[in-house]
C-alpha cells in the first residue's frame, strides 16, 4: 500500500513543471498551497458525507481523492509519505490516549 502512495507522489512531482491546462496536478501546484489546502478541506468533507450517507464504493472514491490531494500537498511542501509512515510506525502499539497525552506534554498537541 505504501508503494502506491509513494508512486503517486513521485508522479505528481513530475507534473510540477507541466502545462496547468493539461495537468490537474500541475494546475493545483501552480495555484499554491492555499488552494491545495482548500481542496483537502473539501475532500475531507466529502469523505465525511460519503461515510455517513453513501455506500462503501463512494467512500472509497472520496478517500482516494483525499489521499491524492494530500500527496499534492506533500509535493508542494517538498516532502513525502516516508515521514508520515515513520510517525505511524512509531505510534504502533501505543494507546491513542497515551500518544495524544504525550503530544500535549511535548507542546505538539491540540
Amino acid at each position: 500500500m505504501t508503494d502506491i502512495l509513494k508512486e503517486l507522489t513521485a508522479e505528481i512531482a513530475t507534473k510540477s513543471g507541466a502545462d496547468p491546462e493539461q495537468s490537474y496536478s500541475a494546475k493545483l501546484l501552480a495555484q499554491g498551497r492555499e488552494k491545495i489546502c482548500k481542496k483537502i478541506g473539501e475532500e475531507a468533507a466529502e469523505v465525511i458525507i460519503a461515510a455517513l450517507a453513501q455506500d462503501n464504493a463512494a467512500l472509497h472514491g472520496e478517500i482516494a481523492d483525499l489521499l491524492y490531494h494530500l500527496s499534492v500537498l506533500l509535493v508542494n511542501k517538498q516532502t513525502g509519505w516516508d515521514a508520515v509512515f515513520d510517525i505511524l510506525q512509531q505510534r504502533r502499539g501505543i494507546s491513542g490516549i497515551a500518544e495524544k497525552a504525550g503530544r500535549k506534554r511535548d507542546g505538539a498537541g491540540e
